[in-house]
């Protein structure tokens, strides 16, 4: 008995706590909420690719499971080496002071290794499941490190732009998986993505304003005022009116439910030019465009299952 060892609530109490904080910030270095979002929108490309060439995902498990792993490791990949880039800066904002790159629970030679291991196995699993979805994959690794977070984050107030580019590829890259050729299918939901991101982003912009201005990124808000980002985010808003158009072949009900959904984002920002409190407008703003995201890539293919 004495050479035994008593665990005691506060040692299994640690080693919980332990495990929960490696994984908290696992999941934190890979941005798990945008791995999520942005393999929403990655499926229903492929998904959509598959009804509109009259193909059954059944008959090609293989070739999803190539394009959803591949895709989630190249996002994961990508975000971690963003992570690893921006540990100079990340210590400046409350949102991502507590990044493990900044605490220094994960060691930067680490996260490198990390982030170049899963874009290269990610890499690998989309061109195995076409070389269109590889090369596609290879273009949004390219835009979200090196154009945006390399070159225009610090240094462009079109940054946003710029970002929304790495943004609206993942539907694009499950479409090609299934139709390498793309189409106009393909080309909706990059532009649909592509135009949601800046107002999407510039809510989230304003929340954080004195943030970005602290840690020297030249945000929209910070460089060219509230008002300015105001109309901005109005001007994006209106041209994703016409947009929902192009995927006529998802049905009638389809396009109604989009155009109600940019009504509701239209009204509330035409609101912001008369709002009193423009932080608490910011925040309704970004909340309603997550919820506008959700709801238009899932209605996407609950509308392609009766087409």
């Amino acid at each position: 008995m004495s050479n035994s060892r008593v665990i005691t609530a506060n040692d299994d109490d640690d080693g919980v706590t332990e495990k929960v904080s490696f994984s908290k910030d696992f999941l934190a270095l890979i941005k798990i909420g945008i791995v999520n979002s942005n393999l929403v929108t990655a499926f229903t490309g492929l998904w959509l690719a598959f009804q509109f060439t009259d193909r059954h995902f059944l008959d090609e498990l293989d070739l999803m499971m190539y394009t959803l792993f591949g895709a989630a490791l190249i996002i994961a990949g990508s975000a971690a080496m963003n992570n690893y880039i921006d540990r100079d800066i990340d210590p400046f904002m409350t949102r991502t002071k507590s990044r493990p790159t900044v605490t220094g629970r994960f060691k930067p030679k680490a996260v490198l290794a990390l982030a170049l291991t899963f874009i290269v196995v990610g890499e690998i699993l989309l061109f195995s499941a076409s070389v269109s979805a590889g090369v596609w994959g290879l273009a949004g690794i390219i835009s979200y490190v090196v154009l945006y977070t390399m070159w225009s984050k610090r240094k462009h107030v079109s940054n946003t732009i710029v970002g929304s580019i790495s943004g609206a590829i993942p539907p694009v890259i499950g479409w090609a998986a299934v139709e390498p050729t793309l189409g106009w299918g393909a080309l909706s939901l990059f532009l649909i993505m592509f135009a949601w991101q800046p107002p999407h982003f510039y809510a989230l912009a304003m929340k954080r304003t004195e943030e970005y201005r602290a840690a020297g990124i030249p945000m929209l808000p910070v460089i060219k005022g509230f008002a300015h980002t105001k109309r901005s985010m109005l001007l994006w808003i209106l041209v994703l009116f016409p947009l929902p158009f192009m995927l006529m072949q998802l049905g009638t009900g389809f396009i109604i439910l989009a155009t109600v959904l940019n009504l509701g984002w239209l009204g509330i920002a035409l609101k912001g030019f008369s709002a009193k409190d423009d932080l608490k407008w910011a925040k309704g703003m970004f909340i309603y465009s997550l919820n506008y995201m959700t709801i238009m890539f899932v209605s996407m293919i609950i509308f392609s299952i009766f087409i």
